[in-house]
């Protein structure tokens, strides 16, 4: 006796249980051709441009602006009499 015999009870089987019938389709197609006809015309446009140079002769001087700036470190001394006013 091999490995692969039993003795024991057959197996109990039960009743199927059935799907709904699935609705499978294969599609076949035909190819017919319909011809398009687009007339065109093509117009030869030439065009032409003209550039205007301009120039702008230059001359130069010079100038030569000062500024002065003052810059106060440390506080005045205090003068001890008062400033008359008019």
């Amino acid at each position: 006796m091999s490995m692969y015999d039993h003795d024991y009870c057959k197996p109990y089987v039960a009743r199927p249980i059935v799907y709904p019938t699935r609705k499978c389709e294969y599609h076949e197609y035909s190819k017919t051709i319909i011809p398009h006809i687009h007339p065109q015309h093509i117009s030869k446009v030439k065009h032409h441009k003209y550039e205007h140079v301009h120039y702008y002769p230059t001359t130069y001087s010079k100038y030569e602006p000062e500024s002065h700036y003052h810059s106060h470190h440390g506080k005045p001394c205090n003068r001890k009499h008062k400033e008359e006013r008019y």
